[in-house]
């Protein structure tokens, strides 16, 4: 929500709201039997299954150096989750004493059945709504079966090629994945035990988390090809959060990269590593909606953005650095008046309820006119200066943006969101991130949700279902395709 492009640089905070779009990670062994000669096997088998994408892949794992090798086409690969089960894996035998390594080795001679499965609210589904001539609205997205095939965003969706173009809502879904594949090892491997807890706050294995953390980062670095912020991954674990980015040079390439030392070697350096991220609770407050839309306009570039963004600091650096400066005091005066409602939140209920309800109904150039009592005053001009510091936000981005020759908040999106921040009941709107065409985001108040959705759909933007769920990684006790309980199985979902 804040801290897009300073979140790169330590010390520099970002606000990162998890939501309820889940990824789905399912474990279970290939073989149910091993055969009494197997145990001095090289080599154990990996499958892993994307239904949503019609795609299996078949992998051999070498038990001694953990070197994975596929056996199927090329096409099927993919790096996030090959990285994920190497360093899960290299995790247990750096972490096992020797009784637990020999019994880690005869599970893995069972196989690893892994199937991931991504909640409809990472993809885009634009086209197939379209197609099916349904209105630009959340309860057309309803319709669609979950896990639903991700096919439909290719121009043949009639029919065709199973092999789709995947179009995205922009909710980090390689992060997601990443993780939720991570956690789900980690804990089959019996490294981590993770709670089922849904309570963000409440979590008693943290540690574990911790280690999940850890992982996930490595992996899904190394499967990018670069130490991005991290705070993609931090919210899958974690949830939403204050986040600070950790030091990149505790994941370095050539810890994990270098052939002359064993993986299990090099993952112990980085999970004994200093991770010095920060990370601390913090949710929207209460009565307050986050909705996402899509507008149709087009994606955009993350890496090129950011990139172009760094040449310009070099090129001038006296303006960036000021830039940035009034950037970052914007992002902690919106943090700032987040905190400040939650509190009166807690400690004014009634003023502050009543406050949220009439606000709600009214556009926000007529809040003040409801401040019939000093408690309600000060809960209005904090709501009044969480706008304006969303203001300041968005127009510093925009100057960044100008000042880099790329589109951060392209006129497209100014427009839809000048038109959404003065519908009645909308706190703040923005785009999300590194900003461009992706998405955009409002936070409202009360009930006002349902007027901006109706809105948005007449202005060609498709309000995604997905709302702020503060919970990350969780352990299932279900398939989440058929809600049956199943045994030897590790579910984990995350946000």
């Amino acid at each position: 929500m804040t801290g897009g492009y300073l979140i790169l640089e330590r010390p520099n905070p970002g606000l990162v709201l998890s939501t309820n779009a889940r990824f789905y990670a399912i474990i279970k062994p290939i073989h149910h039997e091993i055969k009494p000669d197997s145990w001095a096997w090289a080599w154990t088998d990996i499958r892993l299954t994307s239904p949503q994408l019609c795609r299996q892949a078949l992998y051999k794992l070498a038990l001694k150096n953990l070197a994975i090798q596929t056996v199927s086409p090329s096409d099927t690969r993919n790096p996030f989750v090959e990285y994920a089960i190497q360093y899960s894996v290299a995790a247990a035998y750096a972490t096992f004493d020797q009784n637990k390594k020999e019994l880690l080795h005869k599970l893995l001679l069972h196989g690893l059945d892994i199937t991931i499965l991504g909640g409809n609210d990472f993809y885009s589904y634009r086209n197939e709504i379209e197609r099916r001539g349904l209105p630009l609205t959340p309860e057309s997205l309803a319709t669609l079966l979950p896990f639903s095939s991700i096919t439909f965003n290719t121009d043949d969706a009639d029919g065709g090629s199973c092999k789709p173009e995947v179009a995205k809502t922009g909710l980090g879904s390689s992060a997601a994945m990443t993780t939720a594949v991570v956690a789900a090892l980690l804990h089959y491997l019996d490294v981590v035990k993770l709670s089922s807890s849904k309570d963000h706050w409440e979590r008693k294995d943290v540690a574990d988390l911790d280690m999940v953390h850890k992982i996930a980062q490595t992996a899904h670095c190394i499967a990018q090809g670069k130490v991005g912020s991290g705070f993609d991954v931090s919210s899958a674990v974690y949830g939403s959060q204050r986040y600070v980015r950790f030091s990149p040079e505790v994941i370095s390439s050539t810890k994990v990269g270098d052939i002359a030392v064993p993986l299990p070697d090099s993952i112990t350096e980085i999970i004994k590593g200093n991770w010095d991220h920060d990370t601390a609770e913090f949710s929207l407050p209460p009565l307050m909606t986050l909705l996402l839309g899509e507008p149709g306009t087009g994606g955009s570039s993350t890496p090129s953005m950011v990139g172009a963004v760094k040449k310009w600091q070099k090129s001038d650096p006296q303006k960036s650095l000021d830039t940035w400066r009034r950037l970052s005091e914007a992002n902690s005066a919106l943090e700032m008046q987040l905190n400040l409602l939650s509190k009166l939140a807690k400690e004014q209920w009634n003023a502050y309820k009543s406050v949220i309800d009439s606000c709600s109904m009214l556009r926000s150039d007529k809040w003040i006119e409801q401040a019939s009592e000093p408690n309600k005053e000060a809960i209005i001009k904090a709501l009044l200066g969480a706008k304006e510091a969303m203001l300041g936000i968005r127009y510093r981005m925009s100057q960044m943006g100008e000042a880099a020759g790329v589109p951060i908040e392209p006129e497209s999106q100014t427009q839809l969101l000048d038109a959404t921040v003065n519908l009645e009941g909308v706190l703040l709107a923005g785009v999300p991130g590194a900003g461009g065409f992706d998405a955009v985001f409002a936070v409202t108040l009360g009930d006002s949700s349902s007027n901006v959705t109706k809105i948005w759909s007449s202005l060609n933007v498709l309000a995604l279902l997905v709302k702020e769920d503060p919970c990350g990684v969780c352990l299932e006790k279900a398939d989440p395709r058929t809600n049956e309980i199943t045994s030897a199985v590790s579910s984990i979902h995350i946000q």
